[in-house]
């Protein structure tokens, strides 16, 4: 599968998932993950539906794979946080978060002073 194959499933089950799908969303991002087992974005979707599914083995497995692939991403992060807390592991939660938290100043850091908020 090319790329843009995968996208458009990543695209697809995000879609599924949001019309109330989860069987059809989860078999493409599953597709997806084994097609492309480096594809951060298919295992953040997959981590994300998982845990909104409330399948938080699945959310903490899915997420450890993309923040193996991303570890310095900010949204990965947040959700390896929020996946720690509902299992209740409240220190891992705040490792994660504290993560996603330096990696946020880092950006804005980053950004010309009046960009972080959309003003040129």
């Amino acid at each position: 599968m090319t790329p843009d194959d995968i996208q458009t499933l990543i695209d697809d089950a995000t879609f599924d998932f949001s019309m109330g799908e989860t069987g059809p969303a989860l078999a493409k991002l599953n597709q997806a993950t084994v097609s492309a087992p480096d594809s951060f974005a298919a295992w953040h979707a997959l981590a994300e539906i998982q845990f909104s599914l409330r399948n938080l083995d699945e959310a903490l497995r899915a997420a450890e794979h993309a923040h193996a692939l991303r570890p310095d991403d900010l949204f990965i992060n947040t959700t390896l946080s929020r996946i720690w807390m509902e299992r209740g592991d409240k220190p891992a939660a705040e490792k994660y978060g504290a993560q996603a938290k330096i990696l946020s100043w880092k950006d804005q850091l980053k950004k010309p002073e009046g960009q972080a908020d959309g003003i040129k």
